[in-house]
């Protein structure tokens, strides 16, 4: 039985497969062949020649009415380059350096002038920071601003915030940041003993690990990195003046030593990154500093004694009011930070005025400018405060070929006019 119904399917497939092949439905039919090629017939379907054709005029229309209409506008001068002789514009034609990331000479024609750089300053809401990038932008640079405002002032860059060359990054260092620039000015830290005393923690966290992330941020992009350090890392020094080949005299756990020692760490980072990652470094040691835009009462003996003559208060010398101090004016200053950052050497360099001051010295000059009349208060010295304090600039000199400019008589009416200013709209908003 089981043989029978294999035997009867068997032969039923066989006559389903002979059906199959015989059927007409299996089999293709052949396909007649186009009148036209197929990309012939894609553009005459769906009136896609029209818009092909009327694409052709009005490209063709453009071409020819441009020269026209270029002829009707107002005469364009011609470039200075172009304007000269045929000898002149052979004569033009110099050696000129571009360096992002190292020096390139070539042959350029005069007229074109430097490549305009992309740089960072960061505390360039500061006193020094601001007049630098004034000095910055005026030279025709991009220039983008770092600060978190501890005690910078937006006031101090109001007049660049419509620049298309300035931008502002509310930031603070001790995070880091991504940037593509060519150049870094690191200023960020409190300077004046009220600031980096109120917070000695942040202001030491601020030094090294700010230091850190500027340097990390050069390696990645091969920008040059220039560090603002500080006469400080002389500590009370026992060398007088002071060069820069002295190691120092600093207390490591006094009441000064977060920003002392924070900006001599921030050297040694500084050097191991050159040394370590070929890092393009910069090192300047700044000395005391004066002008617009200080802080008007930061506890520098400059804007101490000019904001309180003004005020008709006693102005306060520390101690016997011998120690001595030298004062540069800021345009100085970031002269030589320019020349430091343009220059082909390490350093450190000393960037301050040799001028040297007793404090009662500088407490006559400032009531001669202000107020002949102003008093004297004496009070006691401050831990740690150096008793000599002077720079030997002989290698500014030589190879930065920069000195200081502006002596102390000239530079400080400036400054007392800007604070003058300033603390009379004090005055005013407070009603007095």
């Amino acid at each position: 039985m089981k043989l029978h119904k294999q035997s009867s399917m068997t032969q039923r497939r066989d006559e389903e497969t002979l059906s199959g092949q015989n059927s007409p439905y299996l089999s293709k039919t052949p396909k007649h062949p186009r009148s036209l090629p197929r990309s012939i017939n894609y553009i005459f379907k769906e009136q896609r020649l029209l818009f092909i054709l009327v694409g052709i005029l009005i490209g063709s229309t453009f071409f020819i009415l441009q020269p026209i209409l270029s002829r009707l506008g107002p005469p364009q001068e011609p470039h200075p380059f172009h304007a000269l002789t045929a000898n002149q514009q052979r004569q033009s034609f110099q050696f000129h350096r571009t360096s992002s990331f190292g020096a390139k000479t070539g042959r350029v024609p005069v007229g074109i002038g430097r490549r305009r750089l992309r740089l960072v300053v960061t505390g360039g809401a500061g006193f020094v920071g601001s007049h630098l990038v004034d000095k910055l932008i005026d030279r025709g640079d991009e220039v983008i601003v770092i600060d978190n405002f501890f005690t910078g002032r937006k006031d101090n860059l109001v007049h660049h915030f419509r620049n298309p060359r300035f931008e502002l990054i509310r930031h603070d260092v001790v995070e880091p940041i991504l940037l593509e620039v060519d150049q870094i000015y690191h200023l960020a830290c409190p300077a004046s003993p009220v600031h980096y005393k109120y917070n000695p923690v942040k202001t030491i966290i601020s030094n090294v690990m700010g230091t850190l992330n500027m340097l990390g941020l050069a390696k990645r992009v091969g920008a040059k990195f220039l560090l603002t350090s500080t006469s400080e890392v002389y500590g009370d020094p026992l060398e007088h003046p002071q060069k820069e080949t002295y190691w120092g005299n600093v207390n490591p756990i006094g009441e000064r030593s977060c920003y002392d020692e924070g900006k001599r760490t921030a050297e040694t980072l500084t050097m191991d990154y050159h040394r370590g990652a070929g890092v393009e470094v910069r090192i300047a040691r700044i000395f005391n500093t004066y002008g617009p835009r200080m802080c008007l009462d930061d506890g520098r003996v400059v804007s101490n004694f000019v904001a309180q003559a003004i005020r008709r208060q006693p102005m306060t010398v520390y101690g016997d009011g011998k120690q001595t101090r030298s004062f540069q004016y800021v345009s100085d200053l970031v002269d030589g930070l320019v020349a430091l950052m343009e220059g082909e050497h390490v350093g450190p360099f000393n960037l301050g005025n040799p001028g040297e001051f007793t404090m009662l010295e500088l407490a006559e000059i400032v009531k001669e400018t202000i107020d002949s009349s102003a008093t004297i208060e004496f009070r006691p010295n401050t831990a740690d405060d150096p008793h000599m304090r002077k720079p030997d600039i002989t290698k500014a000199k030589e190879l930065l070929n920069w000195e200081p400019k502006v002596p102390l008589r000239e530079g400080l009416p400036r400054m007392v006019s800007d604070f003058r200013n300033r603390i009379l709209n004090e005055d005013e908003g407070k009603g007095n």
